[in-house]
Formats: C-alpha cells, structure tokens, sequence
C-alpha cells in the first residue's frame, strides 16, 4: 500500500497513480479516479475522500449548518470510494451522508483545511472526538490521515483516508505527495474545463460574426453618387494593400463601415479587426489599452491585460476618434507604427507585433498639426492614404437607396414587413439638411418605422425640423440661398405662399391636424391654416377636423 509500505510495488503503484492524475483532464473523472486508485492500493483502506471548497449550497438540509455561522463557504464532498472487510472497492456516486458538507474547521478535516496542515490520528479508536466510533471499531480502522489540497498559494479543498494500519512519518510524506499532485490536477483539470467553455463561448461568437459580417458586406456602402461611387472605388485600391489609411468625415458618416470594408478586402482578412474608441478611453489607462500591462503593474492591476495592438497582431487596429489621443502619448504609439515593437506596462521585454491601422476622426488634423495639438509626424504616418467620407447632404441622390436600405433592416430586426416610401416621404427626405448624416437619418426612420403602424402600407414620416436645421436649405443639392436682393410683389407673396400650402398639404398627405400634418409641418396653428386655406381656396382631405 502507499501509505504503509517503500517496497518496490508500492512505489511503482503510486508513480502509475500519479501518472495517471497528470493526464486526466476532466475534473469529472479525476477526483474518483484518485480515491478509487487509493482504496485499491490495499485492503487496509477503508476509506478514501476528496472534499473541494465551495459556497455554501445545502445549508436549508445540512445536519453541519449549526457549525458554520458566517455561511460563505464550506468543504464540498467531492468524490468517495469505500472498501468494507472483505468486499470489494466501491466508489460513491450519490456523495450523500453526515458528512457531504463540513463547515471550515469543524471537524478533522474542516480543521487540515482551516489551519492549511496535515493531520495524522494514530489511535482512532481512542480518539474521543472522533464522529463515529462504532464505525470505526467495526471496521477496525486505526488511524485517520487528512492532507490540505494547497496549490500554489490557494487551497483547494482535503484529501483524507481511513486505514487499518498506523500511519508513520513516511506515510505522511506519501500522503503529502499525493496531495501536492492531486491539488495540481484539480488545478489543470479545472483550467482546462474553463478553456472549453471560453473556447465553447469563442465559437458561438464568431458564429455570430461571421453572420453578422456576411450580413454587413458591401451593400452596406449603399449609394450610386459619385461621392459613393469614389469612396468604393478607394476602398478597393487600398484594401489589398497594408498602407495606413485615414477616414476623415463628419459624424455620422460611416467612417466604421469604410474601416470594415477594407479590412474585408484585405489580405489580413482572416484575423481579427479590433475596435478602440479613442474618446471613451480614460487618459491614464491609455497606455494599458494599447499595450497590455503585467499583473501589479500599478493600483487595480490585478491580472494580466492583452493590449489592443497586441490582440491585433496580423489584422487591423481601428482606431476610431484618433484625434482624442492626448499629444503626450502620441510619441508611443508612433513608435509601434515606426519599429512594431512595444512594452507593457510594468515590463521592460519588448514585444513585436504586425498591425495594419486604419484611424477615423471628424477633426481637421492638419489644423491641429497646426494649432500643436497633434504630432506631424505621426499625422503623416496615419495619413498615407486619406480617405474622406462625404457628408449626407452633398450626395442626396443616394438618400432614397439608403432610406430603402434602413427601412428593410430595420424592419428586420423587429420581425414586421417594411412599409413603403411615397412621393412626398422622399421629397421630404431629399429636402432636409441631415446635420447629423446617415446615422441621424437610421434615427429618423426608425422613428418612422416605430410610429407607424402594422396595417399601414405607407410609412408615417414625423417632421423633418430641428433648432440645427431651420435655417439650413432644403432644395436638394442647393446651396443656402443668398439674401434678397428686390422687393417681392404682393401678388407674388401670395403664390408664394399658395404653393408653400399646397407642398405641405402634399407632404402630409392633405391632413392638417395631428402630428405630421400639415399644420405641424408648417408650425402653425391647425385653425390659422384652416382659415388660410378657406381663403386660398384650398382644402384638406382627412385630417380637417381635430381627432376626438
């Protein structure tokens, strides 16, 4: 036996044994693995235990209850085999009984595990504070043996055995080697299982990004203007290249989705493209985002960190709002861009990494070269290939495709048939200044979207008017109309006003009250308008009267 034996057969059952720990990855099979294999080390083994920490989980049905006070955690019966006189070894798979919870420090073994030592009982059957004497001289049990499962500086849980025989001082060195060993297992099996579940968790996630990749392919970059046109075409010549490229544009204007569309179509399309908002990042942690620290590298550091570079190596760092980076820090990143090395915090090894970068900002970054609010230098790495995306309102032509486009997924994600655009909808559309671009115009139309109802087949459009954008113009593709230069003749006033009437009548589909009708359109009262049409001759359709 292990425990009471240095012959030959011992040693070499015990170096199968641990043998045999070291490979099995799976907690499942390990812990009764180790306290079968010890009870069928020898007849002398009555019974071999595993108990593992853990949080309180039976306290409602556990006799013990009464012994643990604070509740946090508690030595979990994890594995058992028993071997009665003269029957065979028999693993408990139902870990029922007095003892499958034992509060820390009652007991023997809730004692090895809250003072993190062995304890060996030579004389059981004397012993006045064992739990179950008869049992013991039943089976003619002589000593206890309980070893605390320590791993590098955490402690896992007690290994303990119940033998017919004394346990020595060489008894408890095999048992303390047993413990080491098995305390290591437990560690690896339990990483092992926590890297399947993360890798289990990676596979859903890229999944999920392939689908969402394969729905956000190039019809995303909807338009057939010649600004859109331009933009498509730049993407193609500089996707297969690794040339640094820098997106300019106001926001809103899908410098991410340019970002995307290179990637795709460059060589590095494989790997990974990661995302840093350079605005949303805290100055300090500016260097632990990009470069990763080492664990107690400063206050809060309490595990090791990848950086984004680091993360992206052999794809694509996207570097959204790069104008926000604080002009102090920008020498760092310059020097991963020149020499593709860095250091994380708190390390002094360097590092190489192969990253292409793709930065986007909605700042003029000549004028703050400047103005000294940006590095020349690293302005002329980043900008190798500049790319502009167009604001909304200098390519109106593509509004109808886009506003197809946005209605379809937006419908789409909320499970109901997109309704269709009128005449007037589009004109409207086409008409407004779009301040904030395409991103406002998704916001307007499922707004839309949300307000209109299931049985309608045309979309409900809300008012296109905002503080930003009253005196902006609203003639597609025009310029802001140049002061009056002449006298506007009465006469003229007034079809001037018949025909501004009769566009808002148009665009509200002849409705005066409510929202979106024409009266809201025009920022009157619904009386007022109704007395302007009376005397103009002109007349709404539904909608003349208030609802209710």
């Amino acid at each position: 036996m292990f425990l009471a034996s240095s012959g030959q057969d011992a040693f070499g059952a015990l170096k199968d044994l641990l043998l045999e720990m070291a490979q099995e990855r799976d907690l499942a099979a390990l812990l009764p693995l180790i306290v079968q294999r010890l009870a069928e080390s020898s007849e002398d083994v009555v019974l071999a235990r595993i108990w593992l920490l853990g949080p309180p989980d039976a306290c409602a049905t556990c006799k013990n209850a009464p012994l643990c006070p604070e509740k946090q955690q508690c030595l979990h019966l994890a594995a058992s085999a028993i071997r009665t006189r003269g029957g065979p070894v028999i693993v408990d798979r139902a870990l029922k009984g007095a003892f499958r919870r034992i509060p820390i420090g009652a007991f023997k073994v809730g004692k090895v595990l809250a003072k993190r030592t062995p304890l060996v009982v030579g004389d059981t059957t004397n012993d006045p504070h064992i739990a179950r004497p008869e049992w013991i001289r039943a089976e003619g049990i002589q000593s206890f043996g309980g070893h605390p499962l320590l791993y590098r500086e955490d402690v896992l849980g007690v290994l303990g055995v119940f033998v017919r025989v004394k346990l020595d001082d060489g008894a408890l060195d095999v048992l303390r080697l047993l413990a080491s060993h098995a305390a290591a297992a437990i560690a690896s099996a339990r990483a092992f299982d926590q890297i399947g579940r993360l890798q289990q968790r990676l596979e859903r996630e890229n999944e999920y990004l392939r689908e969402v990749v394969t729905a956000r392919d190039a019809s995303n970059l909807v338009g057939s203007s010649a600004a859109a046109l331009q933009i498509k075409e730049q993407i193609e010549l500089v996707a297969p290249t690794d040339a640094s490229v820098l997106i300019t544009g106001e926001s809103g204007t899908g410098k991410e989705l340019v970002a995307e569309a290179i990637h795709r179509r460059s060589l590095r399309s494989s790997a990974a493209l990661i995302r840093v908002n350079c605005a949303a990042i805290p100055r300090e942690l500016y260097e632990s985002e990009f470069f990763g620290h080492k664990k107690g590298a400063f206050s809060g550091a309490s595990n090791e960190r990848v950086g984004r570079f680091e993360a992206a190596d052999g794809g694509t760092l996207f570097l959204d709002e790069v104008g926000e980076i604080p002009i102090d820090l920008q020498g760092k990143l310059l020097r991963v861009l020149q020499e593709g090395t860095f250091e994380r915090v708190g390390e002094t090894r360097s590092r190489r990494v192969d990253v292409r970068i793709v930065a986007a900002t909605n700042r003029d970054l000549a004028r703050e070269v400047a103005e000294g609010r940006f590095r020349q230098d690293l302005f002329y790495r980043l900008s190798v290939f500049p790319i502009e995306t167009p604001p909304l309102r200098s390519r109106r032509e593509d509004v109808p495709l886009l506003a197809e486009h946005l209605i379809t997924r937006i419908c789409r994600r909320m499970h109901r048939e997109p309704p269709s655009l009128g005449a007037a909808q589009l004109r409207a559309l086409e008409g407004y200044y779009w301040p904030g671009n395409v991103r406002e115009l998704a916001n307007v139309l499922e707004r839309a979207v949300i307000s209109t109802p299931r049985t309608a087949a045309e979309l409900v459009l809300p008012p296109l008017e905002s503080p930003s954008e009253r005196s902006a113009p609203k003639v597609s593709g025009a310029p802001p109309p140049a002061p009056a230069t002449r006298i506007v003749s009465e006469a003229e006033m007034r079809r001037l006003e018949r025909a501004n009437l009769e566009l808002a009548l148009e665009a509200a589909q002849g409705r005066i009250y409510g929202r979106g009708g024409a009266a809201d359109l025009l920022g009157v009262k619904p009386t007022t308008l109704a007395s302007r049409l009376k005397k103009l001759a002109l007349g709404g359709s539904a909608g003349a009267k208030p609802e209710g």
